[in-house]
């Protein structure tokens, strides 16, 4: 049996799947009403949406099999994501990637696979799959109309992945901060991990807008975002509350380690403001909170404190400014 590589993109890919939060959800009739047309329109006993996680498969929805999680290196949708073409297997006793995979010599006694990926960000994130317990050749028509239906789940997928992005700037928007953060938290409380939330505001963001236009003010946060990306490690939490103000969650992470990265973020939008000259600087107040695993505290007290010290660094810096 081979199992599946992970694709070069493994990290950002779980990520995106993760940032959906749509694993372990209960069936939703929206995917339901795309597997059952699949499993008519092929005639095939099974089709399935299947989500590929770090180490297993998931199922999000299944016309004609019992939604069953197996281990990603087993699953033949693990190997649908490695590339954008659809994978068809007409045989899989004959095919050597196949012919002793426990899914193929057991139940559900696999014999003909094809599986389309599912893209969201331009990320592979699972497939939507035809599933027979006889072979069967599958033709290039076939092979439209299966791209065609898994084009409609991508556009669901999307939709999920939308409700919780700013449009503006692609970072979680609030309702994903406070979903993904509560997981986060829960995580560190598990496994004891400290963690640490820092709260950001963009100085004299208003004066940006009227003088300069709400369209150099949407600059303005797009570079802010820009910032936060590549200072802040892919496994915390970025978000855009809304107007001018930002969050970061850094996991398994003392205050420490976030004054360090403020300190880098101060230099590169310094270097910004050099290279770009657009008649104002861009800068921003900060104000950072520290979370124990044994504490109790919710992640609306670490907002809310973290604001506070945000508000206090903010205050502290206008009257360094008025009394230079």
């Amino acid at each position: 049996m081979q199992a599946p590589a992970f694709p070069i993109d493994e990290r950002e890919r779980v990520a995106t799947l993760h940032s959906l939060n749509i694993l372990d959800t209960e069936p939703e009739e929206r995917f339901d009403r795309l597997t059952r047309i699949a499993q008519r329109m092929f005639n095939v006993p099974v089709a399935q949406v299947n989500l590929i996680d770090s180490s297993r498969q998931w199922v999000k929805s299944t016309a004609g099999l019992p939604a069953q999680e197996s281990p990603r290196s087993v699953s033949f949708c693990g190997h649908t994501i490695l590339t954008d073409e659809i994978l068809h297997v007409e045989d899989a006793q004959r095919d050597e990637r196949f012919h002793d995979n426990p899914l193929v010599t057991g139940d559900p006694n696999i014999r003909f696979y094809a599986g389309c990926p599912l893209r969201v960000n331009n990320r592979r994130l699972g497939a939507l799959c035809l599933i027979a317990n006889e072979p069967r050749a599958f033709s290039e028509e076939e092979e439209r109309l299966l791209r065609d239906l898994a084009g409609m789940v991508e556009q669901e997928l999307a939709a999920m992945h939308m409700a919780t992005t700013d449009e503006l700037t692609q970072l979680v928007n609030r309702r994903g901060f406070e979903v993904y953060a509560r997981q986060a938290l829960g995580l560190c409380r598990r496994q004891k991990l400290p963690a640490t939330l820092v709260y950001f505001d963009l100085n004299d963001f208003k004066r940006i807008n009227d003088r300069f236009g709400h369209a150099e003010g949407d600059r303005c946060l797009r570079t802010f975002a820009d910032c936060l990306r590549s200072i802040f490690r892919e496994s915390d939490v970025l978000a855009r509350l809304g107007g001018d103000e930002f969050v970061v969650l850094l996991t398994s992470s003392a205050p420490e380690a976030a004054d360090a990265a403020i300190v880098r973020m101060q230099e590169w939008i310094a270097a910004k403001n050099e290279e770009e000259k657009r008649g104002y600087a861009l800068c921003f107040s900060a104000g950072r909170v520290g979370f124990d695993a044994e504490e109790q505290r919710s992640i609306d007290e670490l907002l809310v404190e973290a604001d506070a010290a945000m508000y206090r660094e903010k205050a502290e810096s206008k009257r360094g400014r008025a009394n230079a």
